[in-house]
């Protein structure tokens, strides 16, 4: 491969690409491979893992708690902003990767590692996720990346090669969705869904996890009721609690009645187009929420300029681009419309839909004086035709002049 490595830190996650690194990196390089896995709420693919890990090669692995920095450093930050994909991608991979990226390299540097791998193919947006982040704190460390550079071309012969070395999977060819969980969603790509024209099996069993299809959701609603602190969600139905555990809660709950099932073919950052299935229950109710309570507490320019800032923080997540100087100010421009952003949302939830019902804030703008369709004291309606006539003058001054033109 030209060059050698002593040791090699591996993103690890147990899954199909991971799993047969390890031993091709052995076989590549004859290097030491220290795996590192990183627990952002996939729940039982963790399980068995370290075992696995060592069976196939790895000298060691470890298993890095990152739940709730991954929750309050990038989930947070992201949803306070608004910020939305193509308007339907709650960005559930792209921000699970800068904090999975910064640790490894804390690994790395302990580990005294001269190179970090990862198992992400070469068509995607997690290889630019990763070597970005790495890049913004270990600017001169090697990375490898096997699928850009070894001889397998397809999912189908990675099985292939992990059947012929025993290495033990917990797919099969025929249901090879590629998958990528988390506490905030679960996406699924490949196989059936590689065709636009076809509808997501969203009622074959074993097909969604975190979610049932809405015809499937229970015929009476569900309320709940989220408080937010500055923006930040800190009770669920009364009760306080963390803002991971909120999410987890969110998740049962959003899933149990269909909520946050996006069905996407979005813009990938390499060129093409790619279709994927994404769960998002928790997440879905959450931004619905804080949007509904921004209602109330951001002023008419903040809330649109906002949503400007949103579109672009949105392109940076998914691009990878978390360690930037821009996002950084942008998430500061953010914090600061954040600080009246506090109260209570309640919402229904029935078969997929979300509805509102209610919003309170000791900072609300809105005043039922003014906007009330009765009789009020504080508005002066003959006010407007004087306002009407300066806000018009431009049309106004067009349309006379113009019919003298000759077009």
């Amino acid at each position: 491969m030209g060059q050698t490595f002593q040791k090699v830190v591996l993103a690890y996650s147990g899954g199909l690409d991971t799993s047969i690194i390890i031993p091709w990196l052995k076989e590549n390089y004859g290097c030491e491979v220290v795996a590192v896995s990183a627990d952002v709420g996939q729940g039982t693919e963790l399980d068995g893992l370290e075992e696995k890990a060592i069976k196939t090669g790895a000298s060691k692995l470890y298993i890095l708690d990152l739940k709730d920095e991954f929750v309050d450093e990038y989930v947070i930050p992201t949803m306070q902003a608004g910020a939305v994909y193509e308007g339907l991608y709650l960005l559930g991979t792209s921000f699970a990767r800068p904090v999975i990226a910064k640790r490894l390299v804390e690994i790395a540097k302990q580990e005294g590692a001269d190179a970090i791998c990862h198992g992400c193919t070469g068509k995607g947006n997690d290889q630019v996720r990763f070597e970005l982040a790495i890049k913004a704190f270990a600017p001169d460390m090697p990375i490898i990346a096997p699928w850009r550079i070894w001889d397998i071309k397809s999912r189908d012969e990675e099985i292939d090669y992990a059947e012929a070395h025993h290495i033990p999977l917990k797919i099969n060819r025929e249901t090879n969705y590629s998958k990528d969980k988390n506490l905030w969603h679960l996406s699924h790509e490949g196989l059936d869904l590689e065709d636009p024209a076809n509808e997501p099996q969203y009622t074959k069993p074993g097909f969604l996890e975190m979610s049932v299809a809405p015809e499937l959701a229970p015929d009476t609603p569900t309320y709940v009721t989220l408080h937010f602190e500055k923006g930040v969600p800190t009770q669920l139905d009364g009760k306080e609690m963390t803002s991971r555990a909120i999410i987890e809660e969110l998740n049962k709950i959003g899933g149990q009645n269909g909520i946050g099932l996006a069905d996407i073919v979005e813009n990938r950052l390499v060129g093409m187009k790619s279709r994927g299935v994404y769960e998002t229950p928790g997440g879905t109710i959450l931004y619905h929420a804080h949007a509904a309570l921004e209602t109330l507490c951001l002023d008419k320019d903040t809330q649109h300029y906002k949503a400007q800032v949103a579109l672009k923080f949105a392109d940076l997540v998914y691009n990878g681009q978390w360690y930037t100087p821009l996002r950084e100010a942008l998430t500061a421009f953010v914090d600061s419309t954040q600080q009246t952003v506090t109260g209570d949302v309640k919402l229904k939830l029935y078969k997929g839909n979300i509805i509102n019902a209610g919003t309170t804030s000791p900072y609300s703008l809105y005043s039922e004086e003014v906007a009330t369709f009765g009789e009020d004291h504080v508005y002066n309606q003959a006010d407007s035709a004087g306002f009407i006539n300066l806000f018009g003058l431009p049309i106004q001054v067009r349309a006379r002049l113009s019919q003298k033109w000759d077009l």
